[in-house]
């Protein structure tokens, strides 16, 4: 666990008590905080983004997430939502991650999930992944101390505007895998008898109102539907430290370069260099 010193804003060691939540996302990657939100908060924002889907079109971002389903998804929602605006700001997350990421996480993703019943899975997340990193990675044959808690960079949060049992393919986790500083195995990406030292798959079912967070770096996927699937129906956040950039909107629309600085790019690695970058997981 850590902090923010002030003045100056160096990371410490906290010592004083946190949430149980907090504790278990370090140790395992993942928590749930069941019943966070009221049925009415959770009724009236899944009205308000039910609407957003309505009135506002995919915006071309969901094009690196294979199968064509662009529709599912809308993006920067505290953008267009001022109740998902709420909902992001709230202590009931807020007392959960600044422990992990220090008093001054910001959010760098805020992207709505509407993903509706389908006879054919088509969702990007139905393998195997992590969200980035791995943050400190490591080789095969190495293995983070265990007296040492494993720092987290970036958490994933998914508020739940509708049930998700087991039949709707909720998010699965492999706990302690976030420790491994490896990236699931390619040969094993749909394989829901995945391991990793032991520990086989964790399913995060929910109800709406709960709240499932999970550090960016554990291994975790959709599971598969069965014939009883309703579709999910999530807000999700990344909160992030400080030092990791926002990506609310991709680079090619907000950046810092001027007009004349963009026209004397030569290469991609100058691109990338100068922060025009491609569209990755958080960016769309």
């Amino acid at each position: 666990m850590l902090k923010r010193m002030r003045p100056g804003g160096y990371l410490a060691v906290r010592e004083d008590r946190v949430p149980e939540a907090s504790v278990q996302l370090e140790r395992d990657g993942y928590a749930i905080i069941r019943h966070a939100f009221t049925a009415d908060e959770i009724a009236a924002t899944k009205t308000e983004i039910e609407s957003i889907y309505e009135q506002l079109p995919p915006d071309g971002r969901g094009g690196n997430k294979r199968g064509g389903i662009e529709d599912d998804f809308r993006y920067e929602m505290f953008n267009r939502s001022g109740l998902s605006q709420q909902l992001v700001g709230r202590r009931e997350i807020l007392d959960v991650i600044d422990p992990l990421l220090g008093e001054d996480a910001h959010i760098i993703a805020n992207t709505c999930w509407r993903n509706p019943a389908r006879t054919e899975h088509r969702h990007g997340g139905g393998a195997w992944h992590i969200d980035a990193g791995p943050h400190i990675p490591l080789s095969p044959d190495q293995s983070w101390p265990e007296d040492i808690p494993h720092p987290v960079f970036a958490i994933g949060v998914h508020v739940f505007l509708m049930d998700c049992p087991l039949a709707c393919g909720p998010t699965g986790v492999i706990s302690g895998s976030h420790r491994s500083g490896l990236f699931p195995p390619a040969e094993r990406l749909h394989d829901v008898d995945l391991q990793w030292q032991g520990e086989g798959v964790t399913v995060l079912t929910a109800r709406a109102g709960d709240v499932a967070l999970f550090v960016s770096d554990v291994w975790h996927r959709r599971l598969p539907t069965s014939d009883e699937d309703k579709g999910r129906f999530f807000l999700q956040i990344h909160y992030a430290r400080r030092d990791i950039a926002q990506r609310i909107k991709p680079t090619s629309i907000i950046n810092h370069l001027q007009p004349e600085s963009i026209e004397r790019i030569s290469s991609d690695r100058e691109r990338h260099l100068l922060g025009l970058h491609a569209m990755g997981f958080y960016d769309g």
